[in-house]
């Protein structure tokens, strides 16, 4: 018995010894947390450290981002649990694809995923993350110790380590010995770019569904590897806000189901009973609402977890500021703020353990039973299959079951005319049945109309993906199932001709301008069909590219079996000719088939520009197109030299105070100037720029409407003059270069009411007529100011053009269809 006594003696001193390794932040770091902000690679360190010496921590790094920092996250939970960890995961999958009869509920843990800091200068959230990771590791915490014997909280640090990084790095450089409380001092202003987004300057809280950046793509891997119950996202807000906790704002969308917006309530009241011990200011029910698929609180709701965002008041509040109420607000109390809301989620979530996976059971059961929505099908065509390999790909990132093709006729709602319409299913059909696991997802992504309940929405109304990728399609009743798991793919003719005339490829899609530019940096001419022609019984449309051998052989080198590595190396087809005499169209010697020139192309940054306009185009250009981008100030403008310089892109943005005779020199020596939304506006009533805002008519003796606004509604938006985002039809001129591979309809994103006159001399190539709202919300007076106008044009000026693009073809990334437009205003010419 004395040998037993002593055995346990030693292994609970064993036990205390290791607990007492896990350091809080503070003797880690060796300030007390909060009187500074944290390095990521301190941080970092911390969790590794932590993980190492405790025995209920287990840490997986996931990745890195674009500057090379470090994505990770904890899992933190019993011994007994982490034990058993993959089981865990297993079993999760299971529940989370409806076959999960043989899953013991009562001995499997909740999931809680915490994810803090996607917006960098958000910055108290990692510094949160570690005293939640000490807290719940160390032992000390007796009813933690109880949380984590049905729980397994997932945290993870800083989604978002680049931006983080750019501010604080910022921050710490200026801060002085004390920090400054005056909201006007330097420390709380930061400069252009910001560090709420990532290296590209793109928001990571608006990409969860889309998936365009590294940083979310690697995320996305492991969340749906994992499948958490509940989910939140922590972010800060203006400092002069008090805290924001769910339950969420209207409108939510209609496929989130009563159980879910039920607990958001409980796990509000939990919340708030903490808070109102500590007599701490808080709102609910408030501005945040549940509708854009990809937030960090939708897209789990979407995926069936209880997901929400918690907000804290303290953007750019740096380590102390005092607020518009004579409050100090330091960081110190904002890591207490969010510390508090994460530790009484794990205290709700283990609670309510057995409701929870009963719940999250049920919900993926009756996603193989019962369709959410009106529709049971969605049936893609393969107009441009570049872009329907892109769709297949963004369905398969978000686990969302699809196949292809059949030979039967159907019917169904035709996105283009917005009616029922018959139609048949061809073999290279996408074709999306939502009776399967990911089926309010799916749903989500693919109905042509989204059910809005109210205006004051904080993102936009409408995403469908059929007009994001610009892709015929179909939403049927019927429960249609494709046959084939992939696409029949088309046999490239042969091009083992020793002596072709030309060699011709296809022109629609980001890979086509990647195989252009690849030919030019070879120094090979490339030509342009203005025109649709035939030859060899086979149709080419207009846009497609001709490469001529004769008037390159002689300068190019072993042409042949470059033109055909560059092919090979971007799986792009190209057909081979021997002929220039067309069956249809105009032969080869016709001024119809241009060369095109090689752009040189700048794009304009700084504090006159929006970093997350910028950033689109720069990613755009890195990533989409492969091409080097050459980033200039906004101040250097009227300095460009038309044999480096032939291409220029402004951003939305403000250039009013920069358009000077040196650029309009540039142009008229033959630059391309590209004006993006508001960059527009600062042209307007300038020398030589022939484009008008449209003025509204207004009738002779109209008296001003009386208001009747009432004082109760006054922080609601105003609903008339409300256009958060909608899906409008742009007809377009298909003759132009701008059309190619798009055809005389386009969709796009619209967020403002900015529209302008048809241009009296150049190019009118997109405009709106009263038919042209497709979907999403649009107040009264918006709608009736869009009901006509110009948002393409372009304008000769000199020996250049300026192109006006009112609206953004480049929308997160992830406007599929607005890629072709912008590569054919890039590089086609016109």
């Amino acid at each position: 018995m004395k040998k037993i006594f002593t055995l346990c003696l030693v292994a609970l001193t064993l036990v205390s010894f290791a607990q007492a390794q896990v350091k809080s932040p503070d003797e880690f770091l060796g300030y007390e947390l909060g009187s500074h902000f944290t390095p990521h690679f301190k941080m970092a360190d911390y969790f590794r450290q932590t993980a190492s010496v405790s025995k209920n921590v287990k840490l997986i790094e996931y990745g890195k981002t674009n500057e090379g920092r470090p994505l990770m996250v904890a899992f933190i939970s019993s011994v007994d649990n982490l034990n058993k960890l993959e089981q865990i995961r297993t079993n999760n999958l299971l529940l989370a694809s409806g076959s999960s009869n043989n899953v013991d509920l009562n001995h499997q843990p909740a999931l809680l995923w915490l994810s803090y800091n996607v917006h960098g200068n958000e910055a108290n959230s990692t510094e949160t993350a570690m005293k939640m990771l000490y807290t719940l590791s160390s032992g000390q915490d007796k009813q933690a110790n109880e949380w984590l014997k049905n729980t397994v909280v997932v945290i993870d640090p800083c989604l978002n380590p680049d931006g983080r990084d750019r501010y604080v790095n910022y921050f710490n450089s200026v801060v002085g010995q004390a920090p400054n409380s005056d909201a006007s001092s330097r420390e709380h202003i930061e400069p252009w770019p910001g560090g709420r987004a990532n290296h590209y300057y793109f928001d990571l809280n608006r990409d969860w569904a889309w998936q365009t950046q590294v940083e979310s793509q690697q995320r996305l891997a492991l969340y749906n590897q994992w499948m958490p119950q509940v989910h939140v996202d922590f972010h800060e807000q203006g400092y002069n806000e008090p805290y924001y906790f769910a339950p969420a704002a209207e409108p939510v969308h209609q496929d989130i189901t009563q159980w879910q917006k039920s607990f958001q309530v409980v796990v509000g009241k939990n919340n708030a009973k903490y808070f109102d011990e500590q007599g701490w200011q808080y709102f609910t029910k408030e501005r945040f609402d549940l509708l854009y698929p990809s937030y960090g609180d939708t897209y789990p709701l979407y995926n069936g977890a209880i997901g929400m965002t918690y907000e804290q008041g303290g953007i750019r509040a740096g380590l102390s500021v005092v607020t518009n109420d004579g409050d100090t607000l330091t960081l110190k109390d904002r890591i207490a703020h969010h510390f508090t809301t994460g530790m009484s989620t794990v205290e709700v979530t283990a609670q309510n353990h057995g409701k929870l996976m009963d719940e999250f059971k049920k919900y993926f059961q009756n996603a193989l039973t019962t369709s959410p929505g009106v529709y049971k099908s969605y049936i893609i065509k393969p107009d441009n299959l570049s872009r329907l390999k892109k769709l297949a790909a963004l369905l398969t990132k978000n686990k969302i079951e699809f196949a292809y093709g059949g030979d039967r006729a159907a019917r169904g709602y035709d996105y283009d005319t917005q009616k029922e319409e018959n139609f048949t299913i061809g073999r290279n059909d996408l074709i999306v049945n939502v009776q399967q696991p990911r089926a309010v997802l799916a749903n989500v992504l693919l109905e042509p109309q989204t059910v809005v309940t109210d205006s004051n929405t904080y993102d936009i109304t409408a995403w469908a993906l059929p007009y994001v990728y610009g892709l015929k399609s179909y939403a049927s009743k019927e429960s249609i199932r494709g046959k084939f798991s992939s696409l029949e793919e088309i046999k490239s003719p042969s091009t083992n001709i020793d002596k072709p005339l030309a060699w011709l490829f296809n022109w629609g899609s980001s890979e086509d301008v990647q195989l252009l530019t690849a030919l030019q940096s070879e120094k090979i001419k490339v030509r342009q069909a203005d025109q649709s022609f035939s030859v060899n019984g086979k149709n080419y449309p207009a846009g497609t590219l001709i490469v001529l051998r004769a008037e390159n052989e002689k300068s190019v080198k072993e042409l042949k079996t470059k033109i055909n590595g560059i092919a090979t190396a971007l799986d792009k087809p190209l057909q081979a000719i021997t002929s220039g005499f067309v069956e249809k169209g105009k032969d080869f010697g016709s001024s119809v088939y241009p060369l095109l020139k090689q752009p040189k192309i700048a794009v304009v940054s700084g504090n006159e520009v929006s970093s997350l306009a910028f950033g689109e185009v720069w990613f755009y250009l890195e990533h989409d197109l492969k091409l080097p981008a050459n980033i200039i100030n906004a101040k250097d403008i009227n300095n460009l030299d038309i044999n480096k310089i032939n291409t220029l892109i402004l951003p939305d943005g403000s250039y009013n105070n920069l358009i000077g005779d040196g650029l309009t020199e540039w142009v008229n020596k033959g630059g391309k100037l590209i004006l993006m939304e508001d960059a527009i506006g600062s042209v307007v009533e300038k020398k030589g720029f022939d484009i008008k805002k449209k003025e509204q008519a207004v009738k002779k003796d109209e008296k001003p409407e009386v208001s009747k606004a009432l004082f109760k509604d006054k922080d609601k938006d105003d609903y008339e003059n409300s256009i958060p985002g909608a899906i409008y039809r742009v007809n377009l001129d298909a003759s132009h270069p701008f059309a190619y591979g798009i055809g005389k309809t386009y969709y796009t994103l619209k967020v403002d009411n900015k529209i302008y006159e048809p241009l009296t001399k150049g190019w009118n190539i997109g405009q709106f007529n009263d038919k042209s709202l497709i979907a999403g919300i649009v107040g009264k007076k918006v709608r009736n100011e869009l009901k006509s106008g110009l948002v393409i044009g372009v304008q000769e000026f000199g020996r250049g053009q300026v192109v006006y693009l009112a609206n953004d073809p480049l929308f997160r990334n992830f406007w599929e269809n607005g890629k072709t437009l912008f590569g054919n205003i890039i590089f086609c010419n016109y």
